[in-house]
C-alpha cells in the first residue's frame, strides 16, 4: 500500500490542503471524501458515533483511529485510550494531535484486554470477507476483558441493488452483496484496491452467535447504518 490516506491527512494536518480523497467500489461511482470530515470534532460526528463514545467504558482500544478524533475526544473526558491504525501517516498525525498512546499496528497483531474496544465508520469493514469474520470476531473476543464490549457500525448495503420499482438486483450464485473493492486515490494517484465489507445486523448477529459472543443493535442511523453492542 502507498499510503495515500496518510499522506492525505499528513498534508491536511501540515496545513497543506488542496484537494480531497476520491473513493469508489465496484458497484459505486467515485464519491469525494473531504478531508475536515476525518478530523470532526464531537458534535460534528453522526449520532452513531456519538452514541458509541458516550456507551464507552474502563480502558479503550481505538481500532481503526485513523487522525485520531475519537481517542481525543474519550482521553480527553479521562478515558485510558490506545489508538492503533495500519496507516503510517494516520499514526503520525495522530500523535502530533495529542494522542498519548498510539501504534502503527494490525487489529490482529493486539494482544492487551480492554474493557471497550471501538471499530467505527463502518467497522467491519475491516473483516474484509465473510469468510474471515470469525476469526476477527474470535481475536476481538481474546482482547475483551471480562464484561467488556465491542462498539462497532456497519450498513446494510442491500438498497445499493435495488432499481427503480423497488426490485434487487443481487446475483444469488455471486460473493456476498457487502463484500465489496474498495478504491481509492489522492492527488491523481491511485492505491492499491482492497476489500471492505459491509455488513448487515443480521448476519453479524448470527456470526458473533457462532463464537459465543452476545450482539445486540443499539441503534439505527440515518442511512441503512447501525451501531451494535458485541458482548
Amino acid at each position: 500500500m502507498k499510503d495515500l490516506f496518510g499522506n492525505a491527512l499528513r498534508d491536511y494536518h501540515n496545513n497543506n490542503y488542496t484537494e480531497d480523497l476520491i473513493t469508489s467500489t465496484n458497484i459505486s461511482d467515485d464519491d469525494v471524501l473531504p478531508l475536515p470530515y476525518l478530523f470532526r470534532s464531537f458534535s460534528e460526528m453522526p449520532k452513531i458515533e456519538k452514541k458509541a463514545l458516550q456507551l464507552a467504558k474502563g480502558t479503550v482500544l481505538d481500532v481503526g483511529c485513523g487522525s485520531g478524533s475519537h481517542s481525543l475526544y474519550l482521553q480527553n473526558n479521562g478515558f485510558n485510550v490506545k489508538a492503533i491504525d495500519s496507516s503510517e501517516g494516520a499514526v503520525e498525525v495522530a500523535q502530533n494531535r495529542g494522542v498519548h498512546h498510539v501504534q502503527l499496528k494490525a487489529l490482529l497483531d493486539e494482544t492487551e484486554t480492554y474493557d471497550t474496544i471501538l471499530l467505527l465508520m463502518n467497522g467491519t469493514g475491516i473483516f474484509q470477507k465473510l469468510s474471515q469474520i470469525s476469526t476477527y470476531l474470535k481475536h476481538l473476543k481474546s482482547l475483551l476483558k471480562p464484561n467488556g464490549q465491542i462498539l462497532i457500525d456497519s450498513s446494510d448495503i442491500q438498497y445499493m441493488y435495488e432499481d427503480d420499482d423497488g426490485g434487487l438486483w443481487i446475483d444469488t450464485n455471486a460473493e456476498y452483496y457487502g463484500e465489496l473493492d474498495y478504491f481509492l486515490s489522492y492527488k491523481g494517484e491511485d492505491e492499491t484496491p482492497m476489500k471492505w465489507l459491509y455488513l448487515d445486523f443480521e448476519r453479524l448477529q448470527l456470526a458473533c452467535e457462532s463464537v459465543g459472543l452476545q450482539c445486540e443493535k443499539v441503534m439505527d442511523g440515518e442511512h441503512y447504518d447501525y451501531l451494535a453492542r458485541i458482548s
